[in-house]
């Protein structure tokens, strides 16, 4: 069955945050509940959110005998240049732009101190700060070049692929608040979904962060559920993959409804379904 290869430190697999920094990124949630000048920006969210993301990820490799690698992590912003956003290592030299989770465990920027919800062992939580990695930092400019940023993921992916092709396929997760500036991503799209290891094609999943007071679409399963005012939401859930098997059963987990046909994309995301929809999209199989 496609997409069921399990995930070792032979044969990992790999991840790949395509995030917009366009300058309309500077603008708030229209999906959040905090709303006027408290709250925070998309590029914020954004940043915040993925750099959480990765930290788990580095949580889920996390063994008694150190970080294995079990996954490879890319992250390319796209704005006002299209750029991988983390770097490797001199140890770590390849052409993928995809890293090696245990040296991403070891080298991020810097540690914030953040104010997080911590189990206290009895069934509560309260408020503590705790330090926490960060490996890049929002930012918003200009326009939206996302098919050049398709591409480079297109020619990261096939690379890795090369690399690893029996390994579960690469997972790449577009997202972005507005139109491409640069041309048709839809096409580019296509071109990055086809690439594949013996195990399946890559996965592209699309978040759209939007501004409007639309309501949120998540997980649909035919274009029809999107609001018909949009026509960019349906170019993103054209270029979505459906889930495979693993993140269906994930995502009914969380308590959505799914079936074959369900696309990984949601429209107009306020946080919490962008933390719900990232956690579905990066839980690809069981760890070996």
């Amino acid at each position: 069955m496609a997409y069921s290869a399990e995930i070792s430190r032979e044969q990992p697999t790999a991840f790949l945050f395509l995030l917009d920094q366009s300058a309309s990124m500077q603008d708030r949630f229209g999906g959040a509940e905090q709303k006027g000048d408290a709250a925070p920006s998309k590029a914020r969210v954004l940043s915040d959110t993925v750099n959480r993301l990765m930290q788990n990820l580095v949580l889920r490799c996390a063994k008694e005998d150190g970080v294995r690698d079990y996954f490879h992590i890319g992250v390319i912003g796209y704005g006002e240049r299209v750029q991988p956003l983390i770097e490797p290592s001199e140890e770590v030299q390849n052409s993928t732009g995809l890293i090696p989770i245990s040296h991403l465990a070891e080298r991020p920027k810097r540690m914030d101190e953040r104010l997080r919800e911590v189990d206290t062992g009895d069934g509560r939580t309260e408020e503590k700060r705790v330090k926490v990695p960060v490996w890049f930092d929002p930012h918003a400019k200009n326009g939206t070049p996302m098919c050049q940023a398709l591409d480079l993921a297109a020619q990261s992916v096939r690379t890795w692929i090369d690399q690893h092709p029996h390994s579960f396929p690469p997972v790449v997760l577009n997202v972005t608040d507005g139109e491409a500036t640069d041309g048709e991503p839809l096409r580019y799209a296509q071109q990055l979904r086809s690439f594949a290891t013996d195990d399946g094609e890559v996965l592209l999943f699309n978040v759209h962060l939007s501004s409007s007071e639309a309501p949120a679409v998540e997980l649909p399963s035919a274009a029809g559920e999107l609001p018909r005012t949009d026509e960019y939401a349906e170019t993103l859930y054209q270029m979505s993959s459906t889930l495979p098997f693993s993140m269906r059963a994930a995502a009914e987990q969380e308590g959505y409804t799914v079936n074959l046909d369900t696309r990984g994309f949601v429209f107009n995301a306020d946080p919490v379904a962008l933390v719900r929809f990232l956690e579905i999209g990066t839980r690809p199989s069981n760890l070996r």
